[in-house]
């Protein structure tokens, strides 16, 4: 009698990576952050999840592979062998956190809208700077992108490099205020400027100032300094100026100290870079609230912060544009006058 078998299919057994336990000297120049503080921004973001069946991460561990990879500066196999998990799975997880944190940015980076906001915005400003109404700074800053195989010249920048020029306002505390992160980096500042939300909202204002520097067209709400002061009124301006308009170079310096991704390249899919950098912005605002410092190495800066972008020619002027230049520069004059003889 013959005897049968059933040969069944062998079950292969998945090997899951040691997870890496970090050292506390070496936790936040991995992760950007004090330990205590990503297990906040996990459990903030991410919620809690306690399930580790079948390798599942935690939502610290989540967390985690998303800032070692803003921090490392975006090499996914590397942070893998960091944390100690695959490559497709850092891919994944960098994608599940970023929309996480997407969907939370307007809670962290908020621009004063109603009487209340602004008449707070205007009050933190005075207590530590002295040109009056204003609200905060506008500015723009390339981060560097692979060149894209479509209309790639369109984001060669004039430092001659591929980039995304991303406009943002920050408040006197040092908090963005505003982000704007899609333009190619051949985009002048004005442009982005006239194109944004903050341009229409700003032209409903009154008596609300932002500062920029020359590179932007003056206005009622957009104060810039003399191009060529000519007498101890607007020399005295312009060097009140300077100090109080660099804390936007300074938030810029600290997102990308803090996130050198930012610094150095972001290699993702074009259409994510956006939601990469906002997703660092809103993050420097979290360190700002945490209170967690930025005292990390510095970087040699290869991008042109706070240097004014030429202006453009050969752009129409119109009477309306005029009109608006010449009011700009009577606030200027006033605004002035009430500082230097205020000193």
């Amino acid at each position: 009698m013959a005897a049968f078998m059933k040969v069944g299919v062998v079950q292969a057994t998945k090997a899951y990576k040691n997870r890496v336990n970090t050292r506390d000297c070496d936790f936040k120049s991995l992760f950007r952050f004090e330990r205590k503080n990503v297990e906040w921004i996990a459990a903030h973001f991410l919620g809690e999840k306690l399930e580790h069946r079948g390798g599942a991460l935690s939502s610290e561990q989540k967390m985690k592979i998303f800032l070692r990879y803003m921090a490392d500066p975006g090499f996914q196999t590397g942070v893998g062998e960091d944390v100690g998990v695959d490559q497709t799975t850092v891919s994944r997880t960098i994608h599940e956190v970023r929309q996480k944190i997407i969907e939370k940015a307007g809670l962290w980076i908020k621009f004063p809208r109603t009487v209340a906001e602004v008449l707070e915005a205007k009050q933190d400003w005075q207590l530590r700077f002295k040109i009056p109404s204003v609200i905060g700074v506008v500015d723009c800053t390339h981060v560097r992108i692979p060149k894209p195989n479509q209309d790639g010249d369109q984001y060669i920048n004039r430092k001659n490099y591929p980039s995304l020029n991303v406009q943002a306002t920050c408040n006197a505390k040092e908090w963005f205020t505003s982000v704007t992160a899609q333009w190619p980096g051949s985009v002048h500042d004005s442009r982005i400027m006239k194109n944004s939300d903050l341009f229409s909202l700003m032209n409903k204002t009154r008596d609300t100032i932002i500062l920029g520097d020359s590179g932007y067209a003056i206005s009622p709400w957009l104060i810039t300094p003399y191009s060529n002061p000519v007498d101890n009124v607007q020399r005295h301006f312009n060097k009140i100026y300077a100090k109080e308009r660099v804390i936007i170079e300074r938030c810029f310096g600290q997102v990308k100290k803090r996130f050198p991704i930012l610094h150095y390249k972001v290699r993702t899919a074009l259409h994510t870079v956006p939601s990469v950098i906002i997703c660092c912005f809103v993050l420097h605002n979290i360190a700002k609230y945490l209170n967690d410092s930025d005292d990390f190495p510095e970087l040699d800066d290869n991008n042109d912060n706070g240097e004014p972008e030429p202006a453009t020619v050969g752009d129409p002027v119109t009477l309306s544009d005029r009109r608006i230049r010449e009011l700009g520069q009577q606030k200027r004059d006033h605004i002035a006058n009430i500082i230097f003889h205020n000193q």
